[in-house]
């Protein structure tokens, strides 16, 4: 009895500091090869949110256009997706729960709101995302998500 209580007092000491000084340094080599990977996930998260967004609210527009004869003029804008517009030439047809999901127009993932511009200058309509930075141009990661240059 004494023997099988010293052979599980041995079998039980742990680790050494040695050991776990080996393991500290393999995760540090393998997160500072894998979180630079990981920390632009979030902001390419965000602009395929856009990018989808922008798709859905096409969607939406085709729809309006083929229950009313036309777009949404600018000074309409998205808004007339939601309640029937009061300006410019009204919606004759216009669907009773209107044309977006929830019943508003939504923000871009960065929290403004998407620019609509008809009729656009690259197709019947423009409709685009500024990005992080909420202006219109940019580069990387502040570059604009439009409607005409999506797939």
């Amino acid at each position: 009895m004494q023997q099988q209580l010293n052979r599980r007092s041995l079998d039980a000491r742990g680790f050494t500091l040695i050991e776990l000084m080996v393991v500290m340094v393999i995760l540090g080599i393998l997160a500072g090869l894998i979180v630079p990977r990981i920390m632009d996930r979030p902001e390419e998260a965000r602009r395929t949110k856009a990018a989808i967004q922008i798709q859905s609210i096409e969607q939406a527009l085709k729809l309006y256009k083929l229950d009313n004869g036309q777009y949404p003029t600018t000074e309409q804008g998205l808004q007339a997706l939601v309640e029937p517009p009061t300006t410019g030439r009204l919606a004759r047809h216009w669907r009773k729960n209107g044309y977006l999901e929830k019943g508003k127009v939504p923000k871009d993932p960065w929290g403004h709101d998407f620019i609509y511009i008809s009729p656009g200058l690259h197709s019947d309509f423009d409709l685009m995302s500024y990005g992080p930075d909420n202006e219109p141009g940019g580069e990387g990661k502040d570059a604009d998500i439009n409607n005409w240059q999506l797939e």
